[in-house]
């Protein structure tokens, strides 16, 4: 014992080991030369151990069981697995040698295996407190994951195959387990924000190692989107980018899921959960803007995109649109857009409409497609009459020297427009009757009721450079036909003669003399036009292509606008709310109020509030429409 004590942890680790290997060397001697005993005679009699059981046991019984011994050993190799967990080298062979020696006397989970878990359990417990203070989160992951390779090691090289389930499990526990909420807390922003793959890998893989894990980073993701993307939907100030922002997070999280939590359902429902959230938490804004967003893909003269691009796009508006609760004002949106673009001929393609409308009709159905269908039959419709009108007018005694395109549209298929009374020249208004009494004399019992803010024309000019074509809305027709009559004219004048109104025609003016192609000259000179203001022709003009198109002010929507397109849906609303009361009271005869309500839900298509649905059944028992129980307040009664 004397020699045990003086002798330092390694050394005696040594001189345990070639005990060891002497005594195992001695024993195989001693069973090869008693090898026809041991083969025979033990083996018959099932009472006597083997030679080399009883050569085990008696190592165990005079060396291994002294406590002093296995403790020094036990203690030296912990020390030199503490060691090497530090990063210094070791004799794993030692190692090696001595472990299977303790299991080979069966003491290896008592003596060895129990200790060397509780201080595995105790070292990890203090590096994961220590290091999650001290390092961000992807070089805390960097670490737990090489931490977990150095420990599989450890299981090749030397501990028994029976530690690596415990093992494993204590250090995801103590370096995974433990920190699992502060380390998304702290770093799944970082790693989101900075589009870090590898790291978010290497989060979703250890996180899927420990119980709870999962759920644990499937409800901060969810979190993370909804927060993320609640900012780009509420935040009033970058609403003219919103549409691409989130079109740009919804590519860049479905590229997370997919390349990173291995397309988990689970994360994808998660995601897709959030996106509606958040969506809807701004009513009505993301719809406009998405149809506006579809509106400046489909416009002529968008070239950014190729026809294949362009359909990639679409898919992916749809699968935001898909989110959205309120789609009647997407709709209304999108129909004034695509009114604009097919009557100005502002359409980039009809086969993208086309695919566009599909898509509606696919997401939701017939019904919601139905006038948008409407609008592109009257424009096919509008082509053929417009055929037959031309060989209509080849046979009049009195040819026009105007050439007139109509385009017919049904009243209940395109956007309400505000009716304006204008003065046109005498020509145009005879040109009018004569489309007139042709198109009613094909179509009876119809009315014709004119559009002139959706009237453009072109104009045939000269100027001092030479002649040009002007493309130009018919409210700057009449002012620069004028012009035909005399050399000035101010505001009120100009007013007098055309019957515009007088918002109108300031933006007309403006539009004509203030603009890029100043065909008009101001005095005084200046942006905006006020009352006192006259106008002259500009001889001077100059313009290097023939036809000059002049835009028209107004042709950007305005506040009003916006606000009248928002309120013709909310009291369209209204009209939906009522009639599905009358068709479920008609249905049910009697019905409690939160039976009503909840049949209310199930078929209305777009969100609303208790408080809504309370104002329009008060509104519809005001009508007789259905009336109270007289017993039960809270009971209804269809009135037939």
């Amino acid at each position: 014992m004397e020699l045990t004590e003086s002798l330092d942890n390694l050394s005696f680790l040594k001189r345990m080991n070639r005990c060891w290997q002497d005594h195992c060397r001695q024993t195989i001697m001693i069973r090869s030369i008693f090898l026809f005993l041991d083969r025979t005679y033990v083996l018959q009699n099932s009472l006597l151990p083997s030679i080399w059981d009883t050569g085990l046991e008696l190592f165990r019984t005079h060396i291994v069981s002294d406590s002093a011994v296995q403790k020094r050993t036990v203690d030296g190799i912990l020390e030199q697995i503490e060691l090497e967990r530090n990063g210094e080298t070791v004799d794993r062979s030692l190692i090696r040698s001595l472990l299977g020696m303790l299991s080979d006397l069966q003491v290896y989970k008592d003596s060895f295996e129990e200790r060397f878990l509780i201080e595995t359990n105790r070292l990890y417990a203090a590096e994961g407190q220590r290091l999650m203070q001290e390092r961000d989160v992807p070089e805390y992951l960097h670490h737990v994951a090489r931490r977990l390779e150095e420990e599989n090691d450890r299981i090749m090289s030397y501990l028994d195959q029976s530690t690596q389930k415990p093992l494993i499990s204590c250090v995801e526990k103590q370096l995974l387990g433990e920190h699992m909420t502060a380390m998304l807390q702290k770093g799944l922003s970082i790693l989101l924000d900075g589009n870090r793959l590898t790291e978010l890998v290497l989060l979703y893989q250890l996180f899927s190692k420990v119980k709870g894990g999962l759920p644990t980073l499937l409800q901060f993701w969810r979190d993370y989107i909804k927060s993320f993307g609640g900012e780009i939907v509420c935040t009033p100030e970058k609403d003219k980018d919103m549409v691409q922002d989130l079109l740009d997070f919804k590519d860049k999280m479905d590229n997370v899921a997919q390349s990173c939590f291995t397309r988990n359902e689970g994360f994808v429902n998660a995601m897709k959960e959030a996106f509606e959230a958040f969506i809807n938490k701004r009513p009505n804004k993301p719809a406009e803007l998405i149809a506006k967003y579809v509106d400046s893909k489909l416009r002529a003269g968008n070239k950014e995109a190729t026809e294949e691009e362009l359909e990639r796009i679409l898919d992916k508006i749809m699968i935001i649109f898909r989110f959205i609760h309120g789609k009647d004002v997407f709709e209304a949106f999108y129909k004034k857009d695509l009114a604009k673009r097919l009557l100005v001929g502002k359409s980039a393609s009809v086969d993208a409409e086309k695919s566009m409308l599909s898509k509606l009709k696919h997401e939701c159905g017939a019904a919601f497609t139905s006038k948008l269908e409407g609008m592109f039959k009257d424009m096919e419709l509008s082509k053929d009459i417009m055929i037959q009108f031309k060989q209509y007018m080849q046979n009049q005694s009195e040819p026009s020297n105007i050439e007139l395109t109509v385009n017919i549209l049904t009243m209940g298929h395109w956007p309400s427009y505000t009716p304006m009374e204008v003065h046109l020249p005498p020509e145009m208004v005879k040109l009018q009757e004569v489309f007139k009494l042709f198109y009613l004399g094909k179509h009876s019992g119809r009315k014709l009721q004119w559009q002139p803010t959706l009237g453009h024309a072109v104009l045939k000019a000269e100027f001092k450079e030479g002649k040009k074509e002007v493309q130009v809305s018919l409210f700057q027709t009449l002012v620069l036909l004028m012009f035909n009559e005399g050399e000035e004219f101010s505001v009120e004048e100009i007013r007098t003669a055309t019957g515009i109104e007088e918002g109108e025609l300031k933006r007309t003016l403006q539009s004509l003399a203030c603009g890029k192609a100043r065909v008009l000259n101001k005095n005084p000179r200046g942006k905006d036009v006020e009352d006192g203001d006259r106008f002259n022709f500009n001889n001077d003009f100059k313009h290097k292509l023939f036809r000059i198109k002049i835009n028209q002010i107004q042709m950007k929507e305005t506040v009003e606008e916006q606000v009248s397109t928002t309120e013709r849906v909310f009291q369209d609303r209204q009209y939906q709310i009522d009639a599905a009361v009358v068709r479920i009271m008609k249905m049910r005869k009697t019905l409690s109020h939160n039976l009503l309500v909840s049949e209310l839900y199930n078929q209305l298509k777009f969100p609303v509030k208790p408080g809504d649905l309370k104002k329009r059944i008060e509104s519809l028992i005001d009508r007789d429409y259905m009336e109270r129980d007289k017993e039960t307040p809270n009971q209804y009664h269809y009135v037939a």
